[in-house]
């Protein structure tokens, strides 16, 4: 009984011992680990989660391409834009607005020609015939106006060669109104003569006036539909990039009214200083007539008028 009580003692004591031997280490695995934690794996990943994750990079590399183009656009038109003038634009334009301005430069250069040889022209034949009338303003017959008048080559002299040619053939007719008559409408048809021939080029002033507005049109729509070509293949709206071509096209209209203008104001001018003009040569012609009733009436008798059929 009592070796029975002292082993009992005895594995009582050895238990007591043991225990706190074995809870020592799973305290101290309680202490670290708030201080150093374990490292736990990654959870692992599923192959149809990996292309979701990288789904977002493909796009933005796709858009940043667009927008590096559109940056260098942007910034070649703004360069293009600082050394932007007529010349430039002329260069740059298409084959077809090139070829509307050139031919729209060329009519712009007819006009000019035609201004300078007709306001020369108008005011020579205008300063002859006033020089002439002033000459026979003191002629009693048509010999002594022809003679004042000399060889001169002016529209005075065709009036006077004409009254002379009349009383030449009406030479044995009694009817002195007929005369004054014949040479009236002789001198009609030298006036309007004249005046087909002073009118030469106002034909032409008045097609390039009419239709230089529209040839300058057709250059700039043929310009805007091929920026809005450009539009469409280099996909931006941008005004730096559109303006160019817009710019280009707007400088045939510019040169059709820089054409059109000038034509139509010097073609009015002219018009009204050939209206002048004929109002002249109808007072030369009148000045011519007189003359000729004067000799009509200074040879009435029938020995005077042979006299100067005689003469001539």
């Amino acid at each position: 009984m009592n070796m029975s009580l002292s082993r009992v003692m005895t594995l009582a004591v050895v238990c007591a011992l043991a225990i706190p031997s074995l809870a020592a280490p799973s305290f101290a695995q309680q202490n670290a680990t708030p201080s150093a934690p374990l490292a736990q794996p990654a959870p692992a990943q599923s192959p149809a989660a990996l292309p979701q994750a990288a789904a977002p990079a493909a796009p933005a590399d796709a858009a940043a391409m667009p927008a590096e183009r559109e940056a260098k656009t942007l910034k070649a038109a703004t360069a293009e834009l600082k050394e932007l003038s007529p010349w430039t634009m002329f260069k740059s334009a298409d084959v077809v607005v090139k070829a509307v301005m050139i031919g729209l430069a060329f009519a712009s250069l007819v006009t000019w020609t035609i201004f300078i040889a007709k306001m020369l022209e108008l005011a020579v034949v205008q300063r002859k015939v006033r020089s002439a009338l002033a000459k026979i303003a003191d002629a009693r017959s048509l010999a002594e106006a022809q003679f004042a008048l000399g060889a001169k080559g002016s529209v005075l002299a065709s009036f006077l060669a004409a009254a002379m040619r009349e009383a030449r053939l009406s030479a044995g007719i009694s009817s002195d109104a007929g005369i004054k008559e014949r040479a009236a409408s002789s001198f009609a048809e030298i006036v309007r003569a004249e005046a087909r021939r002073v009118r030469l080029g106002m034909g032409l002033l008045a097609t390039i006036g009419a239709t230089s507005p529209f040839v300058g049109l057709f250059g700039t729509v043929w310009g805007i539909m091929n920026s809005f070509i450009g539009i469409s293949k280099s996909q931006t709206t941008n005004l730096a990039v559109v303006a160019p071509g817009i710019a280009e096209a707007l400088l045939a209209t510019a040169f059709g009214l820089a054409a059109a203008i000038p034509a139509v104001v010097i073609y009015n001018m002219f018009s009204r200083q050939i209206a002048g003009y004929r109002t002249l040569l109808g007072d030369t012609s009148a000045e011519v007539l007189r003359i000729v009733g004067r000799d009509l009436d200074r040879s009435a008798s029938p020995r005077a008028r042979a006299h100067l059929s005689a003469a001539e």
